[in-house]
């Protein structure tokens, strides 16, 4: 399997280059982004209290349309440098010279479309199924998606595919950077279809049914997650003089372990759940000011012989919980939270955005978020802390060099500091400067 994706997407990129005369048969995308970010005051136990690093991101994509068939393949080498060597730095910042895309898909310029190979997905809000932006290295999967689209502008997807595990996870592999192709295997399957309807002049709903099935395998072990997913969401898309919304439901049922223990070999009932509302208001004043106020809501653990921790599954939150990498404290499990947020575009150079979030846990004895953070006695409290989160982004060229920074500040709660594992390190300060050049 791994032999062939990379003769895939060799025989794409060499079939480009031979068509390269044809107009607009070849489409090349390169891109590299540079960015520094620095924390104190870690909030993850067992990890150095202050960490810095350098993270470099080379994406290449090639598309040849030949016809009736599209041939695509993207490579993606991400590396990390500096960072201490009990880092929290994993294969969500280092995944080298890796063939993240190797595709098939077919043109027939109709109202079907379907892909087959190596593949990235973006499916409904990104909360489950997203190509990273943020993060150094994105999810792929391997397999096969069908795409239908109406008249009216209704559309429905269907997939299913072989999730990729990135390679290598060794602390020396990721510290080298070591080039090894990502795996898939028959064992963890992610299959599905959602299906999107646009009733009215900017509003979409959209409804799905996600499956995931897990096992373990030879020098693999798992939760032997067997996981049904359904959701819904409606949207309003946010435009300058009016109001704006958007409410998503999610629950998942099945089974799981607790643990990827061998020796854990009890399946526990799964019911989970997550909930994100928001309402907010585009102005018509010069800088075209947008203020919102969100609430979202993620199951966490707790006793009683079901499973009841929310599962991101291969989802994004940078855009709604602030930046990951070498932060990344909130994520949609064990959560319970508002924000308030501030967004401004003053004109296409830049744009920029403010947003503050107190955290509360859903569940008193579940570990908090993407912390790792927890407190089985439940003496700790609910209350996590307060986020405040600030970025903004400048086109130096337009299209070609944009800069962009961040710093993220995390008062942290009574959970935070009082809790059985916490680390007492103080509030959490982030902050990064990044360079993106396409060509």
């Amino acid at each position: 399997m791994r032999r062939w994706v990379l003769i895939s997407a060799i025989a794409a990129a060499s079939c480009a280059n031979a068509a390269s005369a044809k107009d607009g048969a070849l489409t090349v995308d390169l891109s590299v982004r540079a960015r520094i970010e620095a924390i104190d005051g870690q909030f993850r136990p067992l990890i150095p209290a202050s960490d810095a690093a350098l993270l470099l991101k080379t994406d290449l994509a090639i598309d040849y349309d030949a016809g009736p068939l599209i041939l695509g393949g993207e490579i993606i080498d991400s590396r990390s440098y500096f960072q201490r060597s009990r880092s929290s730095i994993s294969t969500t910042e280092v995944n080298a010279l890796e063939p993240v895309q190797a595709y098939i898909k077919t043109d027939f310029g109709g109202r079907f479309q379907a892909q087959f190979g190596r593949f990235t997905l973006n499916l409904g809000g990104r909360r489950l199924v997203a190509r990273s932006v943020y993060r150094n290295t994105t999810n792929a999967f391997t397999g096969a998606r069908f795409d239908l689209r109406s008249r009216g502008g209704d559309s429905a997807t269907l997939f299913w595919t072989l999730p990729q595990t990135r390679l290598p996870e060794d602390r020396d592999g990721l510290g080298h950077a070591v080039v090894q192709l990502d795996r898939e295997r028959t064992g963890l399957q992610f299959f599905g279809g959602i299906v999107t309807s646009r009733p009215f002049n900017g509003t979409v709903i959209e409804a799905y049914l996600y499956r995931l099935t897990e096992h373990d395998a030879p020098g693999i072990l798992t939760r032997d997650r067997q996981l049904w997913v359904p959701g819904t969401r409606i949207v309003h898309k946010p435009a300058a003089g009016r109001a704006d919304f958007e409410v998503e439901a999610i629950w998942q049922g099945g089974t799981t372990h607790a643990s990827t223990a061998a020796s854990d070999i009890t399946a526990l009932p799964v019911s989970a759940w997550a909930v994100h509302g928001q309402i907010g208001e585009t102005f018509t004043a010069a800088w075209k000011p947008r203020l919102a106020l969100a609430v979202d809501y993620g199951s966490g653990d707790r006793p009683g012989g079901h499973y009841t921790r929310f599962d991101t599954l291969f989802g994004a939150r940078v855009f709604e919980f602030g930046p990951t990498s070498l932060y990344g404290a909130v994520s949609r499990q064990n959560l319970a939270s508002i924000e308030a947020l501030a967004e401004v575009t003053p004109d296409k150079s830049w744009d920029g955005r403010l947003a503050v979030r107190p955290l509360w846990l859903a569940d008193a004895r579940d570990s908090f978020a993407a912390t790792g953070v927890r407190d089985p006695a439940g003496g700790a409290g609910r209350y996590a802390g307060t986020q405040i989160d600030l970025r903004a982004r400048y086109w130096l060229l337009p299209k070609r060099a944009r800069l962009s920074a961040g710093y993220t500040h995390l008062f942290k709660g009574g959970f935070l500091t009082n809790a059985a594992n916490a680390p007492a390190t103080g509030d959490t300060n982030y902050g990064f400067m990044e360079m993106t050049l396409t060509l």
